[in-house]
């Protein structure tokens, strides 16, 4: 007697998470009722991207009660996008939900997503957030011009004020698994694949505790990997400003000889030095910005791993980690 394979399942929803031992018991008790109402076979692939708190001691005691919790574990911090990655590559489900555990995008909208793509046959659904009077005003002001900024560098196609809570179809996610980047930005690289896409709305949340994983040096971290990794227009800059520096110096050689037949110079360093200062500081803008894409060629060229799998539940299920 052969034995019947188990149904496949519709729905995976990646939870990368950093320490968040006060917001997981939240996260729980919010996200299994939305998932167990939707009357569709689903999984939690909760990925631990190596916390030092009690987070995987929560994540153990939670799937005990919860069969559909399976949990990854990295075996270090690798960032946000790694552990979304890992998740989105290990995911098993028709359709891939990615949500923050920090519940400031509502889970609540994750039938609507799924709905959504199903009856209009979607591969792309971004959860677009309408309203985030919950954040700071200097949080407002920088992730509005981070999004102007990739508007006008990667296209028209990447959709304002969308983060990583988005809905992907298999297609989808194995159209992101064939991509060779090292550095996946994918709130740029999902609009790229230009899939069919669609959009649900959201008031935005204050996060529902503990402190932010995502401070300023990771802000613009992510805002460097956007822009060198989508656009050469810094490569462009710096060669402009190559030109601009050229005119100007060339000005002032013309300014110099005239002065000079005129009888006007006046011994001094003031001009030689200003001159010196503004050529060397465009030429080290130049050099930083030739040094970012060598350095992703570097990073391309090697080829190493961007994560670690320590362990999977799915592999183990009677595993104890």
């Amino acid at each position: 007697m052969t034995s019947v394979p188990p149904p496949a399942v519709t729905l995976s929803v990646v939870v990368p998470m950093f320490n968040e031992q006060e917001a997981l018991p939240a996260l729980v008790e919010r996200l299994r009722p939305v998932l167990d109402g939707i009357g569709v076979r689903y999984e939690v692939v909760a990925v631990d991207d190596g916390s030092s708190d009690k987070t995987p001691a929560l994540l153990r005691d939670a799937r005990a009660a919860w069969p559909e919790l399976r949990v990854i574990r990295l075996r270090r911090n690798s960032g946000h996008q790694a552990a979304l990655t890992a998740g989105l590559h290990r995911s098993a489900g028709a359709y891939v939900a990615s949500i923050d555990a920090d519940l400031q995008d509502p889970p609540e909208k994750i039938p609507e997503m799924l709905e959504l793509a199903r009856t209009r046959q979607l591969d792309v659904v971004y959860g677009v957030r309408g309203d985030r009077s919950t954040d700071s005003g200097f949080k407002r002001r920088t992730a509005g011009a981070y999004y102007w900024l990739m508007r006008r560098l990667a296209g028209k196609q990447v959709p304002a004020q969308a983060g990583d809570f988005r809905l992907l179809s298999r297609e989808a996610v194995d159209a992101l698994k064939s991509l060779p980047d090292q550095q996946q930005v994918y709130r740029l690289l999902v609009p790229w694949l230009g899939f069919p896409s669609g959009e649900v709305h959201y008031h935005r949340d204050e996060r529902v505790a503990g402190e932010t994983k995502y401070p300023l040096s990771k802000m613009v971290r992510l805002a460097l990997d956007s822009v060198t990794g989508f656009s050469a227009a810094p490569l462009r800059i710096a060669t402009w400003l190559g030109v601009v520096s050229f005119f100007t110096c060339l000005a002032m050689l013309v300014f110099t000889m005239t002065a000079y037949l005129a009888g006007h110079t006046v011994p001094g360093w003031t001009s030689l030095f200003t001159g010196i200062l503004f050529i060397g500081g465009v030429q080290l803008i130049c050099v930083g910005l030739l040094g970012e894409y060598i350095g992703r060629i570097y990073t391309a060229v090697q080829r190493r791993p961007t994560y670690f799998i320590a362990d999977d539940s799915a592999d183990d299920p009677a595993r104890e980690f």
